[in-house]
C-alpha cells in the first residue's frame, strides 16, 4: 500500500471515528443492555416469565374479556406479542359499522397483562429495558431525527472500521496477537484499539451494516418508491409483504360461535414447535370475518421459520397460507435473517451473552481510539491553543461517555424503589443525573480522575443493584436460583460481575500516577 493511499485511509478512519465517537459510544453501550430488553424487564417487574415469544393462554378468552368492555362488531382486532414478557399490545380499529356509535368509531390501544389482567398505555407501560434499547438507537430525539441521526453513525461506523482494517491489513496477524493487559495505561490504549478492534471487526461490521440498514431504510427506498412504483409506498409495501390483505365489511351478522383457539391447536399440531406472536382478526363478528394467525417456529427447529395462515370465519376454510417449514421465500430470508443478526437471539442466551461482552469491547476501543486521537495531536509541534481545545474535545467526550456506567447502574437502583416508573419518570432521572454528572466531570478537566471515580462509583452502584433488588421484591440471588426465575437471576448477576471487574480495573489497573495517565 503506498504512502497517499495509507495516509488518506488512515485519516478517513481518523476523522469518520472522533466524530461519531461520543454517540457510538452510547449506541453501543445501550445496545449491549438492549440484548438484554426483556430480561430487564422482567426484572423490573419482578415477573418470571417461561413463555418466549408467544401468545400465552386463550385468544377465545382475550376476546370474549374485551368484548365486555367494547363493541368488537365490525371492527380489526390485533393481538401481539414481539418480546418475551407478560404483557402483549391490544389493537382495536374503527368499526366500519355505519350505526354504530360513535366512541366504537375511534381506536382503541394499550397493553394487557395475561396473567392479572391490568391494562395500560405506552407510557405507563415504558419500562427500563424499553428505555435502553430506544435509547441505543437515540430514539428519545424527536422521530424521525433521532434514528436517522443513529443510522448515520452506524454509516460512518462502517467507514471506520473498513479503513481501520485496511490501515492494519499488513500487520492484521501480529496486532491481533498484539494485547498487554498487564502493561502501562498508555500501552493499554494502543493494544485495546488495535487488537480488540481487529477480534471485534466481524461483530461490529454485522452491527455497523444491519443498524445502518433498518435506521435508514426510509431514505435508502424513497428512490425506488419514486421511480419503481410512482411514489405509492403502500404498493412496495405489500410487494415486501408488510400489508395485510384487505377485507371488505358485508355487515351482515356471522351466525355462528367464533372459536380460534382450536384453530391455534390445530396449526401447533400440523407445525410443531409453531409459536404464536400475532393474531388479527378483520370484520369481527362479520360474515365476512377472517382471522389471520402469525408466528414462527423455534430456532431449534428452523432458523427462518416465519409462517401464517388466514381461516374464513364462516366456513372455517383456509384462504391464505404459508407453511413455516417450507414456504419460505427469499424476500422473508433477507427481513428475517437482518433482525436475527442484529438482535443475537437465535442462538440462545450464550450468543446474546457474548454480544453483550463484545459490545462492551467495542466501548473500550472507542475509549481507547480517543485517547490515541489525543496523544498523537498533544506534541510540541502543535499550538498551544489548538493543544488546549484537542484537551478540551477529549475530556468532554471522556466524560460524557464514562459517566454512562455510574447513571445506568444508579437508574437500576432507582426503579426498583419508585412507587411508579413511566417514560416521564425514566427520562427525568437518567437524562438529568447524565447531565449532571457529565457537567461534574467536564468542569473537574482530569481525564485520569474521570476514568477512575466513573469507575469506582459505576462499580459500587452495580454491586448495589441486586442488592436494590433483594430489599425491594426479596428475589435475593439465591432465591432467584431457587424458585428458578432466571431473568431476575441473570440480570443481578450481570451487573456483580460487571460491578467486580470495574472496581478490580480501578484499584489494580488504574493505579498509576497522574502524569502516567494524562497525555504526554
Amino acid at each position: 500500500m503506498g504512502n497517499r493511499i495509507y495516509n488518506i485511509l488512515f485519516h478517513t478512519h481518523t476523522v469518520s471515528g472522533i466524530v461519531i465517537s461520543v454517540a457510538l459510544y452510547v449506541i453501543f453501550f445501550t445496545g449491549s443492555f438492549s440484548f438484554f430488553r426483556d430480561e430487564i424487564t422482567n426484572w423490573q417487574r419482578g415477573h418470571s416469565v417461561t413463555q418466549e415469544d408467544a401468545i400465552s393462554g386463550s385468544v377465545d378468552q382475550y376476546l370474549d374479556e374485551l368484548s365486555k368492555e367494547h363493541n368488537l362488531y365490525g371492527r380489526d382486532v390485533v393481538l401481539r406479542h414481539y418480546y418475551n414478557e407478560r404483557n402483549i399490545s391490544v389493537s382495536i380499529g374503527a368499526s366500519q359499522d355505519s350505526l354504530a356509535a360513535e366512541k366504537d368509531k375511534a381506536r382503541v390501544f394499550f397493553y394487557l397483562d395475561t396473567v392479572d389482567n391490568t391494562k395500560g398505555n405506552y407510557e405507563g407501560n415504558y419500562h427500563l429495558g424499553e428505555f435502553l434499547y430506544r435509547l441505543h438507537f437515540l430514539d428519545q430525539i424527536p422521530y424521525p431525527y433521532g434514528r436517522y441521526l443513529s443510522g448515520l453513525v452506524a454509516f460512518f461506523f462502517l467507514f471506520a472500521i473498513i479503513t481501520g482494517i485496511l490501515v492494519h491489513w499488513n500487520k492484521i496477524v501480529s496486532n491481533f496477537y498484539t494485547f498487554r493487559p498487564w502493561a502501562k495505561i498508555k500501552t493499554i490504549w494502543t493494544d485495546a484499539h488495535t487488537a480488540l478492534g481487529v477480534i471485534g471487526f466481524p461483530f461490529q461490521f454485522v452491527y455497523a451494516v444491519t443498524g445502518a440498514f433498518f435506521l435508514l431504510k426510509g431514505v435508502l427506498i424513497l428512490p425506488v418508491v419514486m421511480g419503481m412504483y410512482d411514489g405509492d409506498q403502500n404498493k412496495l409495501f405489500e410487494d415486501l409483504e408488510y400489508n395485510h390483505p384487505v377485507y371488505e365489511f358485508q355487515n351482515g351478522k356471522l351466525n355462528k360461535e367464533i372459536h380460534l383457539d382450536q384453530l391455534v391447536d390445530q396449526m401447533k399440531e400440523e407445525w410443531p414447535s409453531f409459536r404464536m406472536t400475532e393474531t388479527h382478526i378483520f370484520n369481527y363478528g362479520d360474515k365476512n370475518m377472517h382471522a389471520a394467525i402469525s408466528g414462527y417456529l423455534g430456532y431449534e427447529t428452523k432458523l427462518n421459520g416465519l409462517g401464517y395462515r388466514i381461516y374464513n370465519m364462516a366456513n372455517g376454510s383456509i384462504v391464505d397460507e404459508k407453511v413455516p417449514a417450507k414456504n419460505n421465500s427469499y424476500l422473508d430470508a433477507v427481513k428475517n435473517m437482518m433482525f436475527r443478526l442484529h438482535f443475537g437471539d437465535y442462538a440462545g442466551i450464550g450468543l446474546r451473552l457474548i454480544s453483550f461482552i463484545l459490545g462492551l469491547v467495542s466501548c473500550f476501543v472507542i475509549l481507547s481510539g480517543i485517547m490515541i486521537w489525543l496523544v498523537a495531536r498533544d506534541k510540541k509541534n502543535i499550538p498551544e491553543k489548538r493543544r488546549k481545545f484537542n484537551a478540551q474535545v477529549a475530556n468532554w467526550y471522556m466524560a460524557i461517555c464514562l459517566t454512562l456506567l455510574p447513571v445506568t447502574a444508579l437508574e437500576f437502583i432507582l426503579v426498583k424503589f419508585a412507587t411508579e416508573v413511566n417514560r416521564t419518570f425514566l427520562y427525568q432521572t437518567y437524562f438529568l443525573v447524565w447531565l449532571a454528572a457529565s457537567v461534574f466531570f467536564i468542569l473537574k478537566k482530569d481525564i485520569a480522575f474521570t476514568n477512575k471515580w466513573t469507575l469506582i462509583s459505576g462499580g459500587i452502584l452495580g454491586l448495589l443493584v441486586p442488592i436494590a433488588n433483594g430489599v425491594a421484591t426479596g428475589n435475593w440471588i439465591w432465591v432467584a436460583y431457587q424458585n428458578g426465575y432466571q431473568h431476575i437471576l441473570l440480570v443481578d448477576l450481570l451487573w456483580l460481575i460487571l460491578g467486580i471487574v470495574s472496581l478490580w480495573i480501578a484499584f489494580f489497573k488504574l493505579n498509576t500516577s497522574k502524569k502516567e495517565l494524562a497525555p504526554s
